[in-house]
């Protein structure tokens, strides 16, 4: 496995792929977390004369004809038997031939360890979900305590190989994330960062972190015997810690997690000088996951309710808040306040949305069955309290760290909403995709707007390749421009429209057909790019592209995470002028969260919303209409 320089200088645990045993055109994974991971094909280098016609049909909705001209001269030249292209091409096939994802490692480095944004907001998405029903610190507690023993139920079944492989289309999918989610944390570094798997250590920690007005303390969840503590067992312990930090403390250290990396990742290196607060880091950066206490928010209508959860959730709501009670870098913080909001955020690098939802599913589970097992008679050591020095220096740190959070915090516009007309069923029995109607909603949503379409990108999964992360399916067409431009256009027929709205749909499937197939542009678009600058070459004349800027320039970034519990997950946007919608399509109705930036005067979350309410209301009637049926 090729490994970037800075990777080689780093400890042996440092984030790396298990060992493989490899078979024609096959990985097939040495036995560790699954017993019954079928053997996964191998991530495919899709054929460079399709990407690149694939990326000029990707441009025509985007780009002016006279750009595209001069993107089509730009592609021939590229592609020359004996240019740049086809060299690059051979190498990326080489590169697949000796690695075991020729993508994943790339993934991981270029789109999250070396991005310097704060990881609150602009990387990290969070999930909220329904609002549990207690109102105080004590059905908080109990909570707690039960969601701790959901986790480590998961995780035993994790450990002990009997957590049943997933299916997608009939496809085995690769399971390898979930041992990565769990004891991992992403280390901040003056100008990358790195990861780090403590499960895969030999002694794998059996604690987690647990903070309380901004106060962080190790919890050991198992007995002396091996045996998790019971939910009685941590009811006790989170009762402990609760009367142990009675007052807010006066510094929020966690909040230095939110800062810039490059930021975070000096005043980092100034607090491990410390003996005392070397040891209290590395004890929050090894436990297996966090578990954040937060105090109440203040109370908004019911209408409100969802949108602030999901801020809370993404920041923390800020230095005055509950962003003191999170530790940005850790893969998994579940949330539970007070008022019993309750939520969890977690770090990229180490998983993708449909492994942390499966979590979260179990986890409610687990919290819905009455305790049955009471807890033994065992005095328990008392939790520990974490303790850092905080020198003037550091301080300062902190109060810059405050005060750049609370400018993102006032920054990010969120509205959340669960559309309730229909759910995923009503395309189903018209025999439409359901991923796809919602997505040709949101093209007409925008372009009802903004008079245009933007680069759309919908996160599609690549786990039923070995090691497999994420690919983009490209939203925005020819089609979908024929049909958004039809909408509103009373000289169209109805049937027409329907007509246009299908050969849409049809060609955003085949596009996720495609994207599942290992078969998209973006991801080996990006590996040319990465291959010419790994070998020191000038960075090719098409990347350099103005519409390749606006091709990669998401305005809309979107996702579809399906999780049985009525949650949403939520994220900020990947550009500045741009939103980021996320959507769980139940039967009934579907949940959205819409994301966009306060800063940008030509961007709105609810205006956005509004729209999209609007346009999925009127595919709905024009389904409706053109079947003859009025519901």
């Amino acid at each position: 496995m090729m490994l970037t320089a800075s990777m080689r200088l780093l400890p042996a645990r440092i984030w790396r792929s298990p060992l493989q045993v490899k078979t024609p055109g096959f990985f097939r994974p040495t036995p560790r977390a699954f017993s019954t991971q079928c053997p996964l094909p191998q991530l495919p280098v899709p054929p460079l004369r399709h990407t690149l016609e694939r990326y000029l049909l990707a441009l025509q909705p985007l780009v002016t004809p006279e750009e595209l001209e001069q993107t089509r001269q730009m592609v021939r030249d590229f592609s020359k038997p004996r240019g740049i292209g086809p060299k690059l091409q051979d190498r990326l096939e080489k590169r697949s031939k000796r690695t075991e994802n020729w993508l994943t490692d790339w993934w991981i480095q270029s789109a999250y360890l070396t991005c310097r944004l704060p990881l609150a907001v602009h990387s990290n998405p969070a999930v909220v979900l329904p609002k549990q029903d207690y109102n105080d610190w004590k059905g908080q507690l109990r909570f707690a305590a039960k969601l701790i023993a959901g986790v480590l139920d998961f995780k035993c079944k994790l450990d002990s190989q009997s957590l049943a492989t997933e299916y997608s289309r009939a496809n085995p999918l690769c399971m390898d994330l979930y041992a990565k989610i769990l004891s991992s944390c992403r280390i901040p570094g003056p100008k990358h960062d790195t990861l780090i798997n403590y499960g895969s250590t030999r002694s794998p920690p059996t604690h987690v972190t647990v903070v309380r007005n901004f106060q962080f303390f190790h919890l050991d969840v198992y007995n002396s015997d091996g045996s998790p503590l019971t939910v009685d067992q941590i009811h006790m312990q989170l009762q402990r810690i609760r009367n142990f930090s009675w007052k807010t403390d006066k510094e929020p250290l966690g909040v230095l997690t939110s800062d810039h990396r490059n930021t975070w990742g000096q005043a980092y290196n100034t607090l491990m000088k410390d003996k005392l607060n070397r040891e209290s880091v590395r004890a929050i950066q090894q436990s297996i996951f966090t578990v954040c206490l937060d105090s109440p928010v203040l109370k908004i209508s019911e209408e409100k309710y969802t949108s602030r959860m999901a801020a809370q959730m993404l920041h923390g709501g800020g230095s005055y808040s509950n962003s003191g009670n999170r530790w940005f870098d850790k893969a998994l913080q579940f949330i539970v306040g007070e008022d019993g909001s309750c939520g969890v955020i977690y770090e990229q690098s180490c998983g993708e949305g449909p492994p942390i939802v499966a979590i979260l599913d179990h986890v409610l589970d687990y919290c819905k069955d009455p305790d049955t097992v009471r807890a033994p008679m065992i005095p328990l050591p008392l939790p520990k309290k974490l303790y850092f020095y905080i020198t003037p220096e550091i301080k300062w740190d902190i109060e810059h760290a405050k005060q750049n959070l609370d400018i993102l915090v006032n920054d990010l516009d969120i509205s959340c909403f669960t559309y309730r007309n229909f759910g995923k069923d009503f395309p189903k029995k018209h025999g439409i995709s359901p991923d796809s109607f919602v997505q040709m909603a949101l093209q007409l949503a925008y372009f009802r707007m903004y008079k245009e379409l933007c680069s759309a990108c919908e996160t599609v999964s690549l786990r039923n390749f070995h090691l497999g992360r994420t690919d983009v399916v490209r939203s925005s067409s020819t089609d979908s421009l024929e049909f958004v431009e039809s909408m509103d256009n009373e000289k169209i027929e109805a049937n027409q429209k329907v007509a246009a709205l299908r050969r849409a749909i049809d060609c955003h499937s085949a596009y996720t057909d495609m994207a599942l197939k290992g078969l998209a542009i973006d991801r080996h678009l990006l590996g040319l790019k990465l291959q010419a600058i790994e070998e020191g070459l000038s960075v090719p004349e098409i990347f350099m592209d103005t519409s390749f800027a606006v091709a990669t320039h998401w305005r809309l970034s979107t996702g579809q995470v399906s999780a049985r519990a009525d949650c949403v997950m939520c994220f900020g946007p990947m550009e500045p002028d741009g939103y980021g919608v996320w959507y769980n399509p139940l039967e009934d109705h579907i949940n959205f969260s819409v994301s966009a930036f306060n800063c940008c005067e030509e961007t709105n979350a609810e205006w956005f919303s509004k729209s999209l309410e609007t346009a999925l209301s009127d595919l709905h009637s024009l389904v409706l209409g053109a079947t003859g049926q009025t519901s």
